[in-house]
């Protein structure tokens, strides 16, 4: 089979300009049999010419040992089969170059015009024979029959080597094709293969990322009050007692909120759809691992999640630390996407939480602004007051992820977000949402 390429460097075993050994060894005995029959052939050829015998012999078995670079030069051999076509001999030599010519790459217009050469050389020699035998009385054909003889040696001497050499030459280029083709499947498959791990690896991250999330905001927010409820309960324990029962109260709920949602996400992430079942739960893809906490955060949009209509709770909620709140609404409020109510629900929580951590004290500003086909919040907070015993035993440990999930939830719908310090030391978060969620490619 041919090769091409860097495959038929690699499948060049054999001697020079053989593949294979074996075909080596093929075309060396076609060769000893080709001079033997062409040096036998000589004999007749020296007679007749008044050479030499062993000037004959020589010449003969020159020209049946071109076999030997047939398969380097097909055409060098049937041009040699041609040339010794008077002298009566290569018969061989003339069938063998013939196939392994129409065998080979070479274009069909030079395969034919050599096969036409040869048929007329051993045409003009059949004819030429045929007339000598009878001209020396021999017993043979009738002359009628002459050219009907040349024709058919002549045919049968050509026709059935170039046929079985085309053919063997197609079906050679068709399993070669075929092979390249299955090559070249076999890559497209690793390369899609390769891709595909490469997108899993990608969801796998993005889901990690979601369920970071997820958690943070459920479980952050909540905590954060418990803390600084605590550090308030701690700071008038002695001094106010009522003021510290109710502190302990508000912790209280808070810890049984968190706890609620932190246990309700987890349920879910346990069986995959929030749904206890009798059998042991098999493991779960990344993937709807993370589609679960998804769901278990955001399942309550449609039923009584957090939502823009709670916004005045929160703010009480905060209020109730002992954060100083002002909340305005522009607009006329009306119903958003699910999606949309969330995201800016849980941007003001996570704002909020922020101040809690990082300024303490400070007088805060949450504003929300119904406008055409958008909705816009922003938490400006000033500077905090000077620290104190109680700002430091209400101090909370920061991950430093808050404004990066607020801004991938934001763009993630097709919004804008944008924070950072202002000009009179404070902080301020802005964020912009379409009224209808739209997911940001």
């Amino acid at each position: 089979m041919t090769t091409t390429g860097d495959d038929r460097t690699t499948a060049m075993t054999g001697p020079w300009w053989w593949e294979r050994w074996r075909g080596a060894a093929l075309d060396a005995g076609l060769g000893v049999l080709s001079a033997a029959e062409c040096g036998a052939e000589g004999v007749a050829f020296a007679r007749d010419a008044g050479l030499p015998v062993p000037v004959g012999v020589g010449f003969g078995v020159l020209a049946g040992a071109a076999l030997l670079i047939r398969r380097r030069w097909p055409v060098a051999v049937v041009l040699i089969s041609i040339a010794i076509t008077p002298a009566q001999m290569g018969v061989l030599l003339t069938v063998v170059g013939l196939y392994t010519l129409a065998a080979s790459e070479l274009p069909r217009r030079i395969t034919g015009a050599l096969a036409g050469m040869s048929m007329a050389g051993t045409l003009v020699v059949a004819l030429v024979r045929a007339n000598q035998d009878m001209a020396e009385g021999s017993p043979s054909i009738g002359s009628e029959f002459i050219p009907f003889f040349a024709v058919t040696a002549a045919i049968g001497v050509t026709a059935p080597p170039v046929l079985l050499g085309l053919y063997v030459g197609a079906r050679r280029r068709l399993v070669e094709g075929m092979r390249e083709r299955a090559d070249s499947l076999e890559r497209e498959l690793q390369l899609l293969a390769e891709r595909a791990e490469e997108r899993a690896e990608w969801a796998r991250n993005e889901e990690r990322t979601r369920i970071a999330r997820e958690m943070h905001d459920v479980v952050a927010h909540r905590v954060s009050l418990m803390v600084v409820h605590a550090a308030a309960l701690q700071a008038v324990a002695r001094k106010d007692p009522e003021k510290a029962v109710r502190n302990a109260a508000l912790v209280g709920d808070m810890g049984r909120q968190a706890l609620t949602e932190l246990r309700e996400m987890l349920g879910v992430l346990r069986t995959g759809d929030g749904t206890k079942s009798a059998k042991p739960a098999e493991p779960l893809p990344l993937a709807a691992v993370g589609f679960a906490a998804a769901a278990a955060a955001s399942r309550a949009v449609d039923e009584d999640g957090p939502c823009l209509a709670e916004l005045e709770e929160l703010v009480g909620q905060s209020r109730a630390a002992g954060m100083a709140v002002d909340l305005s609404v522009q607009g006329e409020p009306r119903d958003c996407s699910a999606d949309v109510e969330q995201t800016a629900y849980r941007v003001v929580q996570e704002a909020l939480t922020n101040v809690h951590k990082h300024a303490a004290g400070a007088k805060t500003y949450v504003r929300l602004a119904y406008r055409g086909a958008e909705i816009a919040m922003q938490v400006e907070n000033e500077p905090p007051p000077e620290p104190d015993g109680t700002a430091d035993a209400a101090r909370l440990p920061s991950g430093g992820n808050g404004l990066v999930g607020m801004k991938e939830r934001v763009t993630g719908l097709g919004g804008v977000f944008v924070s950072g310090p202002t000009d009179g030391g404070g902080f301020r978060v802005s964020a912009v949402l379409p009224a209808a969620a739209v997911v940001a490619g």
